[in-house]
């Protein structure tokens, strides 16, 4: 389900940008490092919006391979303590869903 949101939330910016793109299509002038040119902005707003989601998967892709490289750490850490790492999950998930329940009635 939430792969379905985020690939309609996907679409409907992307339709958005798009539409934002094809209303800007005058050339601009582009100031590089080493000189100017002429782009049509509609080039500009495409490429701009595609670095930014590249930019954002790789980050978004490093925290994730680090997140998993601490997981697996923590659970041999688990495994040299004698415990199951499957159990203790089970166990922490049971926890947190009986937690509102616990805090509710202390109050």
């Amino acid at each position: 389900m939430k792969g379905q949101k985020n690939f309609i939330l996907a679409l409907v910016f992307a339709l958005i940008v798009a539409i934002f793109a094809v209303f800007n299509v005058d050339a601009v002038e582009v100031n590089y490092l080493f000189g100017t040119g002429q782009a049509p902005l509609i080039l500009i707003i495409l490429g701009s919006v595609l670095m930014g989601g590249l930019i954002a998967g790789i980050f978004g892709t490093v925290r994730n391979y680090q997140l998993q490289r601490d997981n697996r750490a923590l659970k041999e850490k688990l495994r040299q303590l004698g415990e199951d790492p499957e159990r203790v999950t089970a166990r922490k998930a049971e926890e947190d869903k009986n937690q509102p329940i616990e805090e509710e009635r202390a109050k």
